[in-house]
């Protein structure tokens, strides 16, 4: 199958409390977008830095548009590196992606986002896991395929690592976080892999149901060590679905990278606060 050639606009944000500043980092970010080899540019314009009188930590902000052209790989791939603020799907309006080529896009993902968060920290947050319900998991061939073919889900495997003291706890958390995730569970099974750093080793396993925002939010969130996908062959998507994806997808890239800004702020108006 011949890979789908995507079209979209990046409109990507900067901010800082020095005008020269950004402004030297909006065009380095521009020069780098220009000279890219793994997608096409067609375009790419810097607007003027502008100031925001009312904010007093971060007053400066600029815009980078860039419209570039790539496969489905590539354009997740620049959506990691440049985490733009606003992504719009040009064209196609829907396109059909081969179970395996997804497969390889989502280990990249995996990959890369890995190494951000072994940097930055864990992304994975959620609210007090003891007080939601736990989730059924198993579901009968019927349902599966009523969920493939009706709900337009992916039945696919995902194994992650995770460290704590109890391996029951352990379970019972992450399968109300797969569900609190938009995640239907046909499977999940631990395995104590041994110690490290004093608290247990586990791989989680499990056979999940989602749709293709779910399943690439998660990736992108868990960093799992293995993933596949069972069904079907052929996943098809559409615009709407690939825009929501990967602006989640640059929203969680931003979070991270953004991380010691904010850091840097929190404590510098701490400081202000108790003088």
């Amino acid at each position: 199958m011949k890979l789908a050639e995507i079209e979209v606009i990046f409109y990507i944000e900067g901010i800082g409390n020095d005008k020269k500043v950004l402004e030297r980092a909006l065009a380095e970010t521009a020069d780098r977008l220009r000279n890219e080899k793994r997608v096409k540019v067609e375009y790419v314009k810097v607007e003027d830095v502008i100031e925001d009188p009312n904010s007093e930590t971060l007053p400066y902000s600029g815009m980078i548009e860039a419209k570039l052209g790539g496969t489905l790989r590539e354009i997740v791939i620049a959506t990691i590196t440049y985490a733009p603020a606003v992504i719009e799907i040009l064209s196609p309006g829907k396109m059909e992606i081969e179970g395996n080529e997804l497969m390889k896009i989502l280990g990249e993902v995996s990959y890369l986002m890995g190494q951000l968060m072994n940097r930055f920290g864990a992304l994975a947050a959620y609210p007090k896991l003891e007080e939601l319900p736990e989730p059924r998991i198993g579901y009968s061939r019927e349902e599966i395929e009523e969920m493939i073919v009706e709900d337009r889900m992916i039945l696919y495997r995902f194994v992650v690592e995770v460290f704590g003291d109890d391996e029951e706890e352990i379970k019972k958390n992450f399968a109300k976080a797969l569900s609190y995730e938009g995640c239907r569970i046909n499977k999940l099974v631990t395995k104590l892999q041994g110690e490290r750093n004093g608290r247990k080793y586990i791989l989680v396993a499990t056979e999940l149901l989602s749709t293709f925002e779910t399943m690439l939010q998660l990736t992108a969130k868990y960093a799992p060590v293995a993933i596949s996908i069972i069904e079907p062959e052929i996943v098809d998507v559409n615009a709407p679905e690939l825009q929501g994806a990967l602006a989640d997808l640059a929203g969680f890239v931003y979070e991270l990278v953004t991380r010691p800004v904010k850091k840097e702020i929190v404590e510098k108006e701490t400081f202000k606060f108790k003088l």
